[in-house]
């Protein structure tokens, strides 16, 4: 059926230059729908262009889960009202915030002039919408609450042509009391394994090297009788010639089985840094949190993974001042950080997300506490920086280049398996995409200098 419209949107935008524009708010799955967008408009005929004030059409991809992912969505919509009053421009917004109902009822109030209002259980309509809304000048709301059927074989147009995002499954069962996430993306939903492997394996025959496994709990993904697990999964990604990186995002700890940890332990495309999200350090906070784990099988999960996976680091997410969080229990969080040490961290200072059960409690820690936690945590985590960069000094290292560099036209910069940012001389030897080994020479704090061997 969107095939037809498809042909018809493209029928109407013959002989025109008409050009789209995708701003995208949020995590990897968001970016990944965006391709998946992407390639429907260029299959209408749109041309793509970064610039979205200057755009004929331009879809907003949003998130919900931080507060000011609102505040920034309102400042774009407030500039394409502008650019209306003055030429012809298709709006199009969708994702996880337009499955909110506050936000529905705001979009229908404050911004009538928008054309397409699309949810995350229906980004597959979009050709349909954009067909109604452009010829026969209607305003589309396409918004299910129900969770959303998986669609396979969606037109995509990749960022990057050596490595990509392939996600493997869609919403989530844990109800984590901070998170907004099942109520806008919906429960658990695998998709095919078959599938997924023909999308990787098409992926290698077209030349790319690194791949991304992504789903809201990756490793709580489920699969037929042949390939059972996220287990069985990831070990026949690595069986796929041309694939050279493996990495996935985001796992929950609570399913981090043993015989997940054997596979990244017995496949050296794996990537050697583990995302394990932390979220909080304090046992009786993380039940408040509904983790579902406590601080010391937290700690004894991360010693397993470290000590038979060689070469692991580990990053991991942390949220400061949930809820009736205290000083001592905000110190087991600096306590984990210190005894696990991590890689990376991405910290977040908590945000109410209305619809939540922490959003709903009276005990909510000041704005001024939060920010001096927050800071204390960024603090410990970049005193550690220098050290655990120093290790990689002499060590030999298989770099992916991925773009000129940001510092210096005249290097390459890329990463390594345990996702450190590698700054290399620029050379008609080797290119962007290209999989190189260097020897680490110099640390610079937030990146390494390298030399190709």
């Amino acid at each position: 059926m969107q095939e037809n419209y498809i042909e018809l949107v493209k029928k109407i935008n013959n002989g025109k230059i008409l050009t789209y524009s995708i701003l995208t708010f949020g995590c990897q799955l968001n970016e990944n729908d965006s391709e998946k967008i992407a390639g429907m408009l260029e299959e209408m005929g749109y041309v793509k262009i970064d610039d979205y004030k200057k755009a004929d059409l331009v879809v907003f991809n949003t998130c919900c889960v931080r507060e000011n992912a609102e505040e920034k969505l309102f400042g774009k919509i407030g500039e394409i009202k502008k650019i209306k009053e003055k030429r012809d421009v298709c709006l199009a917004i969708g994702g996880c915030m337009m499955q909110e109902e506050k936000m529905l009822k705001k979009m229908k109030e404050s911004y009538p002039f928008v054309n397409v209002i699309f949810g995350t259980h229906t980004l597959q309509n979009l050709p349909e919408n954009i067909y109604k809304a452009i010829s026969k000048n209607q305003k589309v709301k396409d918004v299910i609450d129900i969770d959303g059927e998986i669609y396979e074989d969606l037109p995509i147009k990749r960022n990057s042509n050596f490595k990509a995002s392939v996600t493997i499954m869609y919403g989530c069962n844990n109800f984590c009391t901070y998170c907004i996430v099942p109520y806008v993306r919906g429960r658990e939903r695998s998709r095919n394994p078959e599938k997924i492997l023909e999308e990787i394996k098409n992926l290698a025959n077209d030349g790319y090297k690194e791949i991304t496994l992504l789903g809201q709990n990756v490793n709580s993904y489920k699969g037929n009788e042949k390939i059972r697990n996220f287990a069985d999964l990831l070990n026949e990604v690595c069986k796929i010639d041309g694939i050279e990186k493996v990495d996935f995002i985001s796992p929950h700890p609570k399913d981090f089985t043993d015989d997940v940890i054997d596979v990244i332990a017995n496949n050296k495309k794996i990537s050697r840094i583990i995302h394990l999200p932390l979220q909080s350090g304090n046992t009786k906070v993380l039940k408040e949190m509904n983790r579902k784990y406590t601080k010391e099988q937290f700690l004894e999960l991360a010693e397993k993974m470290k000590s038979k996976i060689d070469g692991l680091v580990l990053s991991t997410d942390i949220i400061v001042g949930f809820p009736g969080e205290t000083d001592e229990e905000f110190e087991d969080t600096l306590d984990v950080v210190r005894k696990v040490n991590f890689e990376q961290i991405f910290m977040f200072i908590y945000s109410k997300r209305d619809g939540t059960v922490a959003a709903k409690r009276e005990d909510q820690v000041p704005e001024n506490i939060k920010h001096k936690r927050f800071d204390k945590l960024k603090e410990l985590y970049e005193s550690k920086v220098d050290e655990n960069n120093e290790k990689y000094i002499g060590t030999v290292q298989e770099l992916l280049i991925e773009s000129l560099s940001r510092y210096n036209d005249n290097t390459y910069e890329g990463r390594t398996k345990t996702n450190k940012v590698v700054i290399i001389e620029k050379s008609k030897d080797y290119k962007i995409g290209d999989v190189v080994t260097v020897k680490i020479t110099e640390n610079h704090k937030w990146y390494l200098k390298g030399e190709i061997l």
